[in-house]
């Protein structure tokens, strides 16, 4: 399966290698994520029940402070539910085709991991709303008094907010 993580490139001042290797050590399943068993827990049950209808899971917010695995469990999710991760940080989404590029490039039932979603901008918040509950978005295409709005259908989805 393959992994893309798009627009959240960090300098976290490691080496290529460096960065391979702690990849090695993160967890790829829930019987490697140690801690946090109540959620863990509610994941799986969640995982299995999408698996069995066929459908992508419901769409997740993680919440709590840096360090306890968010990032970690959202790849997690999209290893058991064996579809592609793709990953990005709220601040870098600026305007709502920043996120409609992401959105039509989706797979079915994929997962899109927002980290920092609290920092995005109002208006792509709004945009974000008709991609998550309807699986479709509005592109509005020129300017002015010749401007035309279409309406792109998604993929259905799992966004994954932290």
């Amino acid at each position: 399966m393959e992994r893309e993580f798009n627009l959240d490139i960090r300098n976290t001042g490691r080496d290529a290698k460096e960065e391979e290797f702690q990849s090695s050590l993160r967890p790829v399943s829930f019987n490697d994520f140690q801690g946090q068993a109540h959620v863990k827990n509610n994941l799986e049950v969640f995982v299995r029940a999408a698996i069995m209808r066929g459908e992508a899971l419901d769409h997740v917010l993680l919440h709590g402070p840096p360090g306890l695995g968010k990032t970690t469990l959202a790849s997690i999710l999209a290893n058991e539910l064996k579809v592609g991760f793709k990953i990005t940080s709220g601040p870098v989404l600026d305007k709502p085709g920043d996120l409609a590029g992401i959105l039509t490039n989706l797979k079915p039932n994929d997962v899109l991991f927002i980290d920092e979603i609290h920092r995005l901008s109002p208006v792509v918040e709004e945009y974000l709303y008709s991609a998550m509950e309807d699986f479709r978005i509005d592109i509005v295409i020129d300017k002015g008094p010749g401007a035309r709005s279409i309406q792109l259908s998604l993929n259905p989805f799992t966004l994954i907010g932290a």
